[in-house]
C-alpha cells in the first residue's frame, strides 16, 4: 500500500468532475487500498479519489470510532434523501477549516463495492453525512461552497498562504 498526496483547495483540479469506474480489478483494488491508507492517516472519515488525482468515481469511509466499518463505494448513486441535519464539517482537502453544513439526514445509495458487487444501501447520520460529502467531491463540489463566498475567500487566501510558507521552507 502507498499514501498518496491529498490535493488542497483552491487547487483547481478539485473541482474536475470524475468520470465512471468502467472495471473494478485488481488495480482499482490496489487504489481502494492505498485510498484507505491515506484517509487514516490523515487523520480523517472519508476520502473521493478527486482528492488524491483520480478523477474517477470511487470514494472510501469508516465513520468507525476504531477504523473497522470501511466503505469502499463504487460508481455511487444517491437514490433517494429525505431529512435534514445540520452538522460541522472538515475536510483533508481544507485542512484546519470546520463549518456547518446542512445535508440530508437519510439517503439510500446504490454503488459496486470493491468486488464489482452491486450494492443498494440506506445510511443515515454520520456515515449519510460522509457519503454525500463525497459524492460531492466526484462532482467538483467541496463543503466550503456551502458556506458564504467572504468565509470561503478568507479559507482560500489562508490557505494559499500556508502553502506558499510550506514551500519556502523546503527550498
Amino acid at each position: 500500500m502507498a499514501k498518496l498526496t491529498i490535493l488542497e483547495f483552491p487547487d483547481p483540479r478539485l473541482r474536475k468532475k470524475a468520470s465512471p469506474v468502467e472495471t473494478v480489478d485488481d488495480e482499482l483494488r490496489t487504489l481502494i487500498d492505498d485510498m484507505f491508507e491515506t484517509m487514516y492517516a490523515a487523520p480523517g472519515i472519508g476520502l473521493a479519489a478527486t482528492q488524491v488525482d483520480v478523477h474517477r468515481r470511487l470514494l472510501v469511509a469508516d465513520v468507525s470510532s476504531n477504523g473497522d466499518e470501511p466503505y469502499a463505494l463504487v460508481n455511487p448513486v444517491i437514490l433517494e434523501k429525505d431529512g435534514v441535519q445540520v452538522s460541522e464539517e472538515g475536510c483533508l482537502s481544507v485542512p484546519g477549516y470546520f463549518e456547518e453544513v446542512e445535508r440530508a439526514e437519510h439517503i439510500r445509495v446504490r454503488y459496486l463495492d470493491r468486488n464489482g458487487d452491486e450494492v443498494e444501501q440506506e445510511m443515515e447520520g454520520l456515515l449519510a453525512v460522509c457519503v454525500q460529502h463525497e459524492i460531492d467531491h466526484l462532482d467538483g463540489k467541496l463543503f466550503v461552497d456551502y458556506i458564504s463566498e467572504a468565509k470561503r475567500s478568507r479559507i482560500r487566501k489562508r490557505l494559499m498562504r500556508d502553502q506558499r510558507h510550506r514551500s519556502a521552507a523546503v527550498v
